[in-house]
């Protein structure tokens, strides 16, 4: 990966890590609806120009219905979710949550498209859904604070995430992807405008909460997808995913800089449990492949080939 592309990642974790600080600071005031349709609104009108330039306006016309149904389970769903999750929740343990996303993806990939799940994946969503159980027991809804239902949103969020990208593939693979973000983005934010009008808050946020929901949707649903999509085609999807790797640490290191939140031992005791089930599942940490280099590197007796 050039210099270039590593910049491109660690801003985009950056950036992705940094909405669950901006979703901790104004969801409190803002409520799960309008700040959510404050982001996909503000982040569809970042995108759009991109599109517009590139003369895509007529494909999405084109694909309105198919881009709606993904705008549905990839923003408009899972960002409410997370909406009520965050007003409980802090924003690092929330961001350790949502490396989730790639178990709910292989699941539905599984159930929906008939994709194989090897013993390796397997070993790998098992080794997942335990740093999930580390968090919730250390955190704990189990202790009766009341966080288990915001946890359980927040799953929920990534789940849909999951089944979002399970549903890109299938609807808009012949669709530029650019163009399916702006547009469920677009209509995400038309979905949920009469709810973010209907529970608008009587108390006007203050000038944090507004700073915040403007930024994560400039930034974290505007930028980033920028980021995201130039990062995919210069070094490919598999590469690009690694910035589920990064979210967490960003999520956390945010919130214990600008909140002060506290980065306890389950949390990253889960948050390390959770990254490795995740290597596993998507395939970037395969074991099979270091045995397989290593006998290729040696020799019938086992030894070291000779360069020659």
């Amino acid at each position: 990966m050039k210099r270039r592309d590593l910049a491109d990642l660690l801003l985009l974790a950056a950036l992705w890590g940094a909405s669950f600080l901006f979703m901790r600071v104004a969801a409190p005031q803002f409520g799960a609806f309008p700040l959510m349709g404050l982001r996909t609104g503000i982040g569809a009108a970042v995108l759009l120009p991109f599109v517009l330039r590139t003369a895509g306006g007529a494909e999405l016309r084109a694909n309105a219905a198919r881009i709606a149904w993904v705008g549905l389970v990839s923003s408009a769903l899972p960002f409410v979710m997370f909406g009520y999750a965050m007003q409980y929740l802090s924003a690092g343990f929330t961001s350790i949550l949502n490396a989730t996303t790639p178990f709910w993806g292989a699941i539905v990939a599984y159930l929906w498209l008939g994709e194989r799940l090897g013993r390796l994946r397997i070993v790998g969503l098992l080794i997942g859904f335990c740093g999930v159980l580390v968090l919730v027991w250390g955190r704990n809804g189990l202790e009766g604070d009341g966080s288990l239902l915001p946890i359980l949103a927040a799953l929920v969020a990534t789940a849909s995430y999951g089944f979002a990208a399970v549903a890109t593939k299938k609807h808009l693979g012949d669709v530029g992807a650019l163009i399916g973000a702006a547009g469920s983005q677009l209509f995400a934010a038309l979905m949920l405008l009469p709810f973010a009008i209907a529970w608008w808050p009587a108390t006007p946020p203050d000038r944090w909460a507004w700073l915040s929901a403007v930024l994560i949707g400039a930034l974290c649903s505007g930028l980033a997808y920028v980021l995201f999509f130039r990062l995919i085609s210069r070094v490919g999807s598999s590469r690009a995913i690694a910035v589920t790797f990064l979210i967490p640490v960003f999520g956390m290191f945010w919130g214990a800089v600008f909140l002060g939140e506290a980065v306890s031992a389950s949390m990253l005791a889960g948050a390390a449990t959770i990254l490795f089930g995740t290597a596993l599942t998507t395939g970037l940490l395969d074991p099979r492949r270091w045995l397989a280099a290593s006998r290729a590197g040696s020799g019938p007796t086992g030894k070291p080939r000779s360069g020659t």
